[in-house]
């Protein structure tokens, strides 16, 4: 699944190149056709990202909002303006041209996910499809504007320059602004929206008070926004922590641990694209971990390998239908 970082990366790519245009919107997959038609020929006026989720705000005070989930993702082509914010596994920017070549380097690891021209939920499957997870290779049609509709596109947005396609949403539909509002409201901090101080007592308070398991709170929205399977497996990790103890039995002191580390994730995955969670790396190690998750992780998708640390077989089982990775030894 998408997590925070990616929906972060999303809004600012919205926010270079949809907002303060006209666009038009279609649902070529037919799923969405009348939010489409609401939408389309109003100008995009904000965008804002909490936790998993993206609001982008036309006239009127119409809003669209967008929940990725487990496979959703967007994919970007045309002249593709770069946050600056955002870099490549190099520190490299890019700038896309008509054919969405990239005029950087391209941010391509082995799992095929180029974050800068596709973001979301990365599958090889889908490498074939143009602007999705590559920027090489594209056909002879490349020039052709707009670029044809491949697949199952939930929601197209197409400006003059640039065409953003939505594929596989949990949710995609139209909100007046108190349904944002209210939206959000039930939402868990997010480091990236949130007054940083105000957001750690809120998060500290929520689950210094919980019976239930802190690797179960890390996962629910409304504790903490923006944290997945990922992310979770690797704060635990980080901060030597049993996921089974209940919320309330952790110290407050690594509670709030926890929350310091996930800011500083979570700002290393805005910039790099990546989830990157292993600290003090060479730069050999690095270029490796940006070209292979198997190397950027301490224990996610490691069940039966040993610890980086300790040796012990990494351990996996199912949480709330979700796979939980953790070390047994390091984090008793």
């Amino acid at each position: 699944m998408p997590e925070g970082h990616s929906v972060h990366r999303i809004a600012r790519q919205f926010d270079r190149n949809i907002v303060g245009h006209a666009v038009g919107a279609s649902s070529p997959q037919g799923r969405f056709v009348e939010g489409a038609a609401i939408i389309s020929g109003r100008t995009a006026t904000q965008v804002r990202a909490v936790g998993k989720q993206m609001f982008l705000e036309f006239d009127d005070d119409l809003w669209l909002r967008v929940h990725l989930g487990m496979y959703g993702a967007w994919d970007f082509a045309g002249e593709i303006l770069v946050d600056p914010t955002i870099a490549s596994a190099n520190g490299r920017m890019g700038q896309t041209n008509q054919r969405g070549t990239e005029l950087g380097e391209a941010i391509l690891d082995s799992a095929g996910e180029n974050s800068l021209t596709s973001i979301g939920a990365p599958r090889r499957s889908r490498v074939h499809v143009r602007m999705s997870e590559q920027t090489t290779g594209l056909s002879d049609e490349g020039d052709e504007w707009p670029p044809p509709v491949v697949g199952q596109v939930r929601l197209r947005l197409l400006t003059d320059l640039t065409c953003a396609d939505l594929r596989g949403p949990t949710a995609c539909e139209l909100q007046s602004a108190d349904e944002v509002a209210a939206t959000i409201a039930k939402l868990g901090p997010d480091p990236l929206v949130d007054d940083v101080r105000e957001g750690e007592e809120r998060f500290v308070s929520v689950v210094r008070r919980k019976p239930t398991s802190i690797g179960l709170l890390l996962m629910d929205q409304s504790v903490v926004s923006g944290i997945g399977n990922v992310y979770r497996a690797e704060l635990l990790f980080r901060a030597r922590q049993n996921p089974h103890t209940p919320g309330r039995d952790v110290p407050e002191e690594v509670v709030r641990g926890i929350w310091r580390d996930w800011v500083r994730l979570l700002a290393i995955g805005v910039e790099t694209g990546q989830m990157m969670t292993m600290d003090d790396l060479d730069p050999d190690a690095y270029r490796r971990a940006m070209a292979s998750r198997d190397d950027r992780h301490w224990v996610y998708h490691r069940a039966g390998l040993p610890c980086r640390v300790c040796g012990t077989a990494i351990v996996v089982e199912e949480a709330a239908t979700r796979k939980l990775y953790w070390c047994p030894s390091c984090q008793a």
